[in-house]
Parts: structure tokens; C-alpha cells; sequence
């Protein structure tokens, strides 16, 4: 059986997902074993690429993989029109899974709260790189110009918005190879989202490290 197969809501997080994986000793990163992740066949996307459509439909999606991967994780947004909240999603997807037949233990529901964009954001020369961002002074003094990052904050309190703000500015025109590049790149190290945590620490109790 394959280790493990991620269903994601949108091509963005496909891309980040992708890029991650792709590096090698990613596990280093996770503070897990080594795994085995597939980027092409073990990273799936809703079709319709929504966050509604992963939140009705996720058990449907993975059912017929039960029998192939030991272990599911799914990831979407908290950001969507009518989405009911994080707790509220990860309960209603939890129940539907269960009620198809996986096992509580083999999977995790990660909502980010409130998008992707909230991973991705540090004062990093590798976010700069990956946006193709030339102006002076750094992107983070730039958009603390923009008053999108106080300057004593760890990230934009507004991530998504800063990412289109820097987008429009920048070389590169496309979200999800900004995603793939920088997500190849960055330490996740000290990130300390609560969605990302949770997924970290799922990983290690499903891989650890001896």
C-alpha cells in the first residue's frame, strides 16, 4: 500500500504541496520518518477545485482509496462563502469519512484558517525570489509601506491580501508557481499556524521518527 494520499481543495495547494514533496529530505522538515509521497499520483485535487466541493464530497473522493493508501490527509480553506467553520468542517467531513468506512486514525482533516496564503509568509529572500520581486527596499519593509505587514508581526495579518498586492507588482504572474516555488524552498520550521501544527504532528504519529 502507498503511505499516504492528500486531497486538496485548489490547484494552489497543489502546487505547494507538489513543491514540498518534491525536495529532498522533506521529512527533516516534518520531524518524521522517511515517507514515501508520489507528487503526481499521490496529491489529488477536487475537480471543480473548490473549497465547498472538498467539504461535501472529500469521503466520495477518497473512497476508492481505502484499499491503496494507508493514511488520507485533506486540506481546505476556512475562507469560502457559507463555509460554516473550521470546527464544523472538520466534524461534517470527519462523520462522512467514518460513515464510508475510514478509520478515524487513518486520516486528518487540516482547515486553514483562513487560506493557504497564511502558510507561506516570512521574511524570507526565497519569497521575494519566488515572486519575482525586485523593488527596494525588502518585501517585507515594501509591504509594510503598504501597511499590509506591521512591521514587529511574523506575517501579513491579511495574508491573502498581501499575496495579490505582490503579485501585481511582481514578475511572476502565476499564484500556484509562486506556491510550488516557494514551498521547494522555505523552512516550515518555526511555522506556527495551528492547521499546519496539526498536520505536522499527524504525520509524526503516523511516520515517527525512532
Amino acid at each position: 500500500m502507498r503511505d499516504c494520499i492528500f486531497l486538496l481543495a485548489d490547484l494552489g495547494m497543489v502546487a505547494a504541496f507538489k513543491g514540498f514533496f518534491s525536495r529532498q529530505g522533506f521529512h527533516y522538515a516534518l520531524g518524521t520518518a522517511p515517507f514515501n509521497v508520489n507528487p503526481q499520483s499521490d496529491i489529488i485535487c477536487d475537480r471543480a477545485g473548490n473549497d465547498p466541493g472538498i467539504y461535501t464530497r472529500a469521503h466520495e473522493l477518497l473512497r476508492g482509496y481505502q484499499s491503496s493508501h494507508r493514511n488520507a490527509v485533506i486540506v481546505l480553506d476556512n475562507a469560502w462563502e457559507g463555509s460554516p467553520g473550521v470546527e464544523k468542517i472538520r466534524a461534517d467531513i470527519s462523520a462522512n469519512m467514518e460513515r464510508i468506512g475510514w478509520e478515524k486514525r487513518r486520516f486528518v482533516v487540516i482547515v486553514i484558517d483562513p487560506e493557504l496564503e497564511a502558510w507561506i509568509w516570512q521574511d524570507n529572500p526565497h519569497v521575494a525570489k519566488a515572486f519575482g520581486f525586485e523593488k527596494s527596499p525588502s518585501l517585507k519593509k515594501w509591504l509594510c509601506q503598504q501597511a499590509l505587514w506591521p512591521a514587529n508581526a511574523p506575517k501579513p495579518p491579511d495574508p491573502k491580501r498581501a499575496f495579490e498586492k505582490t503579485l501585481k507588482v511582481s514578475k511572476a504572474k502565476i499564484p500556484s508557481v509562486v506556491f510550488q516555488k516557494i514551498c521547494s524552498e522555505i523552512s516550515f520550521k518555526h511555522c506556527a499556524d495551528d492547521a499546519f501544527g496539526l498536520l505536522k504532528s499527524t504525520l509524526q504519529q503516523w511516520f515517527p521518527d525512532e
